[in-house]
């Protein structure tokens, strides 16, 4: 009996262990798979934190350029709707379509029955457009015949010219001639005053007459 009572206590002593142990191990197992549940998201956590900082690198990158876009694009709006317009009609701009306007007159109301061709060629260009047809016209129609029947000279100068109106691609010059012609007819010459609206255009950065007419 005391054999058998012994042995059942045993029994039940190895059945606690047994069961002690079984809770220690899965109270262990738990806390492991808690520990790794714990640890796990760090690795996640520190590939978050370099694909944020990624982003924010390229979000900046595009900003700048964008930026820099901007300030191009306002730069080029600056310079072709103010800066360039000005700069287009300023002094410097109005003394090259005065110089136009004056040489292209004197050009075209100068002439001499021994060069007529040459004459008329260097006066034709500094002129556009219809006018320039016009005058073609005129020239070959009445001057030249008129000139060499009567040995016509003329010759024109400019004694004063001021700038009307200017824009970027046209302008109106008021110009003042003093035009003295020679001919069989009257040896001595002729004088006349006289004050022309001259009319220009741009034409591929250079002024051309594109009108002529007397004030």
């Amino acid at each position: 009996m005391t054999t058998n009572g012994t042995g059942a206590v045993t029994d039940a002593d190895d059945s606690e262990k047994v069961t002690d142990e079984a809770v220690d191990e899965a109270t262990q197992t738990d806390d492991d798979a808690a520990a790794e549940t714990e640890t796990q998201p760090e690795p996640k956590a520190g590939i978050a934190r370099q694909v944020a900082r990624h982003a924010r690198a390229q979000l900046g990158a595009i900003l700048l350029a964008a930026a820099l876009v901007a300030s191009a694009g306002v730069a080029a709006w600056l310079y072709f709707e103010q800066y360039r317009p000005d700069q287009q009609t300023n002094a410097a701009a109005a003394t090259v379509a005065l110089d136009a306007a004056k040489s292209g007159t004197v050009a075209m109301l100068s002439y001499s029955p021994e060069t007529l061709d040459k004459d008329f060629a260097a006066a034709k260009s500094h002129l556009t457009g219809d006018f320039l047809s016009y005058y073609t016209q005129f020239t070959q129609q009445i001057v030249t015949p008129a000139a060499q029947q009567k040995s016509v000279k003329t010759t024109a100068a400019v004694v004063r010219a001021a700038v009307s109106e200017l824009h970027p691609d046209s302008a109106v010059v008021l110009v003042f001639i003093n035009q003295n012609t020679v001919s069989k007819e009257n040896p001595n010459g002729s004088f006349a005053a006289s004050t022309v609206k001259v009319g220009l255009k741009k034409i591929n950065d250079t002024w051309l007459i594109g009108s002529f007419d007397p004030v």
